[in-house]
């Protein structure tokens, strides 16, 4: 009986193993790719563009509404940019389409965030665990506890012996 259970589990593995083999790849258009990081940037800050124009020899162009049109240069084996949005870019989602020399290209979503600030903290308590005049009321009283648990144990110990 567990030579046929086995048996099963080894065949079920097996097709799922071929299932995982069988699914596609990510597809990348013309072997070329961009990513924003970070992805999501509240307007006035800087926002760094890297891809991949397959050799990564000549320089590529990053294109957007949010903040134009900017030159990517070769590094580290990568085409590489860093652009600041500009503080009046409307809160939305913008392409960013980077154009290679080779002519592939490829496109990735930047969100630019409102500029929306809140004015104070949540309001989640009184801050129980902050100093202030409770602090030596909560220390004295861990103290007795673990005072109190190692007479029980002493205790339970010798009851034992």
């Amino acid at each position: 009986m567990r030579a046929f259970t086995m048996g099963r589990s080894a065949a079920a593995l097996g097709m799922v193993a071929m299932a995982c083999l069988a699914m596609p790849a990510p597809a990348y258009a013309d072997g070329a790719w961009v990513e924003v990081n970070p992805s999501s940037i509240q307007a006035g800050y800087r926002v760094g563009i890297r891809g991949s124009c397959q050799e990564n020899l000549n320089d590529a162009v990053a294109k957007s509404k949010a903040f134009g049109e900017v030159k990517m240069a070769p590094e580290h084996g990568f085409v590489v940019a860093a652009v600041t949005i500009p503080s009046g870019a409307r809160p939305g989602d913008y392409d960013v389409k980077l154009s290679c020399a080779n002519g592939s290209s490829a496109t990735t979503t930047m969100y630019v965030l409102g500029k929306d600030h809140p004015t104070k903290g949540p309001a989640t308590g009184g801050g129980g665990t902050a100093g202030g005049s409770s602090t030596p009321l909560a220390l004295t009283g861990g103290g007795l506890a673990a005072v109190v648990a190692g007479v029980g144990l002493l205790a339970l110990r010798r009851r034992r012996a």
